[in-house]
């Protein structure tokens, strides 16, 4: 290979790493997000007769309840909280309270998620009731058919509570509401130690005729939350719909979606599923529906309607004889994406979770693994295990480092061997273009005679470089989507692995009290932040840089001199834990190629590199 080739391989890669880290992670791609899949058509469906039905009442399907207006004015929560009598939810990991007008389940908090890496910082609120300024909460309803005179409860009903006990995971709260028409409504509310709520509703019919119910549940969420805006993360509106596989939609899908649900509504609606579920789904919190696996739903929806964001579904008619009852059961789950909770699919060692306790249909997919799942999840596994046995998963990073320099360990071994053998025939090459100044065709032909008979592959050198580069992107990915990084602490000044170093070069580690980011923005600002962290990778860089000699060709050695100052800048604003991780890589593979380099022969420059570059240079 020509030295030329060579340089134009160095900026290829170069070229590669940049564009890859502005996709990445410097510029949200907001604009950008996948489009929505293929979106079902919405039928009609023919209204039919129900056996047993009293003569004239109305059996057509129901329409499906609209979106109600945002609230005004908005209240603080606190307010109306204390507006109206509630039920109090006590558990290890939720408090909360479910209110008695409507049933809702619209007050939840995290208890062991906090907003900030202080301890003391208010705990994560994932519900909050309507009225307030971000209204977010479940609902359970029975519908009726359309034109039925049938009263049902609905957003305004108080409900009875029965007994006095608050909602934990021994003690279910049981519900009751009576319509006047014979019919009595009966909700009882279960919550496991994690963050499941099962929810039962019977209906008995005392009345004069029988009467046709449509169980329905919803999620609702007002305005458009922040998002991060990262194209290798899916927040938003998301389901897994029996046949018709994962369903993903952002939030600017929906407001871009075609089919009318509704008044003033757009969305997608699916209809006939079985096994499912739906939900919204934030980076590291989400809610989601889960009917039984063996339920049809008949109309499964992803709406928008005057700024409120809704995921729901109707399960089919249940006609209740006169004297009889009725039974339908639903699930809601509100609380944090943890893998071990959620569920984690891959062969032998994955977790089981609600995935597996429940038969659920990938519910694992509720974390956004992406489409390279089979090298994020293992990376996830690993660090997880490690975690498990050490307590800190910054050294969890570092074991697993060490790990993957061992899987790869002979390939690195060939790699270095050639790259070694490479440097002890420099001198041949050298005298090559001695011999031949000004027939470069000839160089190239001696060249690949001397490579081929010392069995040197030219390119070895980018194997190294090539193998971090899935193990870069699966710790990145891991990194950024699990919560189990999230306000995981390393050691000193790092008390968040997934957040950058919080130091900074250009405020002196914070002896000069001003912000370059405000200074000049966002957008150029953001280039004057280095923390110690990157400094230490950017050092290790360039001392694996300098255990090689000089390039002979100048645009070569230009490049690669500064290759370690641009790659320090770039991963200045990555992740603490995989600035770490590359600092760590980059020692053990000077470790492992001088003791490659030694074992072939080859002298190790490394510190003759070194003086070479500090040495005054003759005049």
């Amino acid at each position: 290979m020509s030295d030329n080739r060579n340089t134009i391989l160095a900026v290829i890669l170069s070229g590669l790493v940049l564009i890859a880290w502005q996709y990445f992670y410097n510029v949200p791609q907001m604009e950008k997000q996948r489009e929505a899949q293929k979106q079902a058509e919405l039928l009609k469906p023919t209204p039919q007769a129900t056996p047993g039905a009293a003569p004239g009442t109305s059996t057509a399907p129901p329409a499906t309840p609209g979106t109600p207006a945002v609230d005004a004015p908005v209240a603080s929560r606190e307010t109306v909280l204390a507006a109206g009598p509630r039920i109090k939810i006590d558990t290890p990991r939720v408090i909360g309270s479910i209110a008695l007008k409507g049933a809702r389940i619209d007050d939840l908090s995290l208890v062991q998620f906090r907003e900030t890496v202080d301890p003391k910082s208010p705990a994560i609120v994932l519900l909050s009731p309507s009225g307030t300024a971000e209204p977010y909460y479940a609902e359970f309803l029975w519908l009726t058919p359309t034109g039925s005179s049938v009263k049902t409860p609905d957003a305004e009903t108080v409900w009875q509570q029965e007994g006095s006990n608050s909602l934990s995971p021994s003690t279910p709260v049981v519900l009751k509401y009576e319509n006047g028409q014979g019919l009595t409504f009966r909700r009882t509310i279960s919550i496991d130690d994690r963050y499941l709520f099962s929810i039962k509703d019977e209906v008995n019919n005392q009345g004069s005729a029988p009467v046709t119910l449509y169980p329905f549940a919803l999620i609702s969420r007002g305005g458009k939350p922040p998002v991060s805006g990262y194209a290798i993360l899916h927040e938003g509106l998301i389901g897994y719909l029996g046949e018709q596989g994962l369903q993903e939609y952002t939030y600017k899908n929906i407001d871009d979606s075609k089919t009318p649900t509704g008044p003033d509504s757009r969305g997608v609606i699916f209809q006939n599923v079985t096994d499912a579920w739906l939900g919204i789904t934030d980076k590291y919190w989400a809610t989601a529906l889960l009917p039984e696996t063996n339920a049809t739903l008949e109309k499964a929806r992803f709406t928008n309607g005057d700024k409120r964001y809704r995921v729901d579904y109707m399960l089919g008619a249940q006609t209740i004889p006169i004297g009889g009852s009725g039974v339908a059961n639903a699930r809601l789950f509100a609380g944090a994406k943890e893998a071990a909770t959620v569920g984690l699919n891959f062969p032998l060692v994955g977790f089981g979770g609600y995935n597996k306790q429940l038969g659920l249909n990938h519910f694992d997919l509720l974390i956004d693994w992406g489409h390279f799942y089979f090298i994020t999840k293992p990376m996830f596994l690993a660090l997880d295990w490690f975690y498990r046995l050490v307590g800190n998963f910054g050294i969890a990073i570092l074991l697993v480092t060490v790990i993957v320099k061992l899987l790869f360990f002979p390939l690195a071994n060939k790699s270095y061997a050639s790259m070694a053998k490479m440097k002890s025939v420099q001198p041949q090459l050298q005298a090559l273009k001695e011999r031949y100044p000004d027939d470069r065709v000839k160089q190239q032909q001696e060249m690949m005679e001397i490579y081929k008979k010392e069995k040197i592959n030219p390119i070895a050198g980018c194997l190294p470089v090539a193998l971090q580069i899935p193990v870069f992107f699966s710790l990145y990915k891991v990194l950024f989507i699990t919560i189990e990084m999230r306000h995981a602490p390393f050691f000193g000044w790092i008390k968040d692995l997934s957040a950058p170093d919080p130091t900074n070069l250009f405020t002196l580690f914070g002896l000069i009290p001003f912000d370059p980011i405000a200074l000049l923005g966002p957008h150029f600002g953001a280039y004057l932040v280095m923390g110690i962290w990157p400094i230490i990778m950017g050092i290790t860089m360039w001392v694996q840089m300098k255990l090689n000699p000089a390039p002979p060709d100048p645009t070569q050695k230009i490049i690669f001199d500064w290759m370690p100052l641009i790659f320090t800048f770039m991963l200045a604003g990555f992740p603490a834990g995989l600035v770490i991780y590359w600092a760590w890589n980059n020692t053990l593979s000077v470790l492992q190629q001088s003791f490659i380099m030694r074992k072939n022969g080859v002298k190790v420059e490394l510190f003759d590199n070194l003086k070479s570059t500090f040495a005054k240079k003759p005049t």
